[in-house]
């Protein structure tokens, strides 16, 4: 699509902040206005619209489609979206690992206990790990502490943490990346901590490292959009 506008602005309005095109408010993919909680958000919205060029690239608004997806499927759906992100808690990739007497135990240790144990710290829970594969859902108790957890942020953090969480396929990760202090950079690297450990073994797969750079750069910018839309 050639690109149609040639200012971008950024205006209040009710119920937050807009981002115009040209004076028109930009609308979501669902034709509904695309009005975001801050104005940090909003301009980083703006931005993105700023930086097209002639031909305008979908692939390089990622912050609009995900200000899109708050607004025309969570806010509609939150319980939808809750119980998605919940079923991560059952097969959270930091609760499974290695046998202690393997080397990689230790190193899941280092890593992924002390975000497992803060989150159970934070939330007053009790995380199952497991050696080996076959699942153990956490308790009662755990899964309706998570919830109420889940169920706090607004439509478009939401959205954020739902992408955080998919992504790194842990929910603790997800919601360690919702805290201020969050470190995005150790938080993706936990996430793939047992794929570095064998690549430090066969070397380095180049279509592998492809994928990852690229769902990394989708983790940060997600993790970019949740600060936003919390500021």
């Amino acid at each position: 699509m050639k690109r149609f506008y040639d200012n971008v602005t950024v205006r209040e309005v009710d119920g937050g902040w807009s981002v115009a095109l040209d004076h028109r408010v930009v609308l979501t993919q669902g034709r509904k206005p695309q009005v975001v909680p801050t104005r940090i958000l909003a301009e980083l919205l703006a931005g993105e619209w700023r930086g097209q060029a002639d031909e305008i690239d979908p692939r390089s608004l990622p912050h609009r489609d995900m200000a899109d997806y708050a607004i025309d499927v969570v806010a509609a759906d939150r319980n939808g979206v809750i119980d998605k992100l919940l079923a991560y808690a059952e097969t959270d990739t930091l609760c499974y690992r290695a046998d202690p007497e393997e080397p990689l135990w230790r190193r899941q240790q280092e890593v992924w206990e002390p975000l497992v144990t803060a989150l159970e710290a934070r939330e007053g829970i009790r995380m199952e790990r497991v050696s080996g594969v076959v699942p153990r859902a956490p308790s009662a108790e755990t899964l309706a502490a998570l919830r109420k957890r889940i169920e706090r942020p607004d439509p478009f953090r939401m959205a954020a943490l739902e992408t955080l969480t998919s992504l790194s396929a842990s929910l603790c990760i997800g919601l360690a990346a919702l805290e201020p202090d969050a470190d995005g950079e150790a938080l993706w690297d936990a996430a793939n901590l047992e794929e570095d450990w064998q690549t430090e073994r066969w070397g380095v797969d180049v279509e592998a490292a492809a994928r990852r750079s690229e769902r990394r750069t989708a983790f940060l910018s997600a993790l970019e959009f949740a600060r936003a839309a919390r500021a």
